[in-house]
């Protein structure tokens, strides 16, 4: 059950915030995982780690780590060819995972795809329990939690008894620190598109051109251009390739079901 005093405690509001917000995080898990490692990152394409209102590393200062691990976690190829990392790209809610494959709450053929060889190398631990966390505009967070025991390898009944409430606690910490940490806007405010330029813009996310949209929608060619152009206008973008990049980043292009 979410305990309501902890989600106050774990959220960021500012910048002071963060690492007592943090500690309440780390508390959290320790109190239903005792022991186990936990790893938080509020963007698993950046190797930038989190850090307080001071500039302090949390992995260091909060989270227990070496400088030495802490360096390692921040090497880029980790982002690209962990599976864990690659997992949280199609997986939105919480996971545990081991050399063996991926256990969800509901199927998701994606993961099934996804290499394991050589997993205790990539992953850089025998199991773990995974948090996903989808924020706006694209960016993706998670919280990695592990035991420290070599031994374990069978996480199903902490994710059974834990995984639901520590998803809701992770997710309130993550997401706040996005928000205060965030320092340009990269995309107009309050940006609204029509239907025919999401209709367009779908057709061209996928490799269509004016032409051929204009065929599958019995518009004219001049009318596709205009609405790609003035969806563009729309996000301040300087050309199609960027158009399609920030519509997706706002969700409007979304698989249809």
């Amino acid at each position: 059950m979410v305990d309501n005093s902890i989600v106050q405690n774990v959220s960021v509001r500012t910048a002071e915030d963060i690492r007592p917000a943090a500690e309440a995080l780390k508390a959290a898990f320790n109190e239903r995982l005792p022991g186990w490692a936990v790893v938080p990152t509020a963007n698993i394409a950046s190797k930038a780690p989190m850090i307080d209102a001071n500039g302090d590393v949390l992995a260091l200062g909060v989270f227990g780590f070496a400088e030495e691990e802490e360096k390692a976690w921040e090497e880029g190829r980790i982002a690209l060819h962990s599976p864990l990392h690659r997992a949280c790209r199609y997986e939105s809610e919480p996971f545990w995972v081991n050399k063996d494959g991926f256990r969800t709450a509901q199927p998701n053929p994606y993961l099934d795809s996804i290499d394991l060889n050589n997993f205790e190398k990539r992953a850089r631990c025998k199991s773990s329990l995974v948090f996903p966390l989808h924020l706006p505009f694209g960016q993706i967070g998670a919280v990695f939690a592990g035991p420290h025991s070599p031994e374990r390898e069978d996480l199903s009944e902490e994710f059974a008894a834990h995984a639901d409430e520590l998803s809701v606690y992770a997710h309130r910490f993550i997401a706040g620190y996005a928000k205060v940490v965030r320092k340009r806007q990269w995309l107009p405010a309050d940006c609204q598109l029509t239907k025919r330029e999401v209709e367009c813009l779908r057709w061209a996310a996928i490799g269509k051109t004016d032409k051929e949209i204009s065929l599958i929608l019995s518009r004219s060619h001049a009318t596709v251009r205009f609405h790609i152009q003035n969806a563009g206008e729309k996000l301040d973008a300087v050309n199609r390739s960027q158009t399609i990049f920030k519509a997706g980043q706002l969700g409007y292009l979304g698989l249809a079901a």
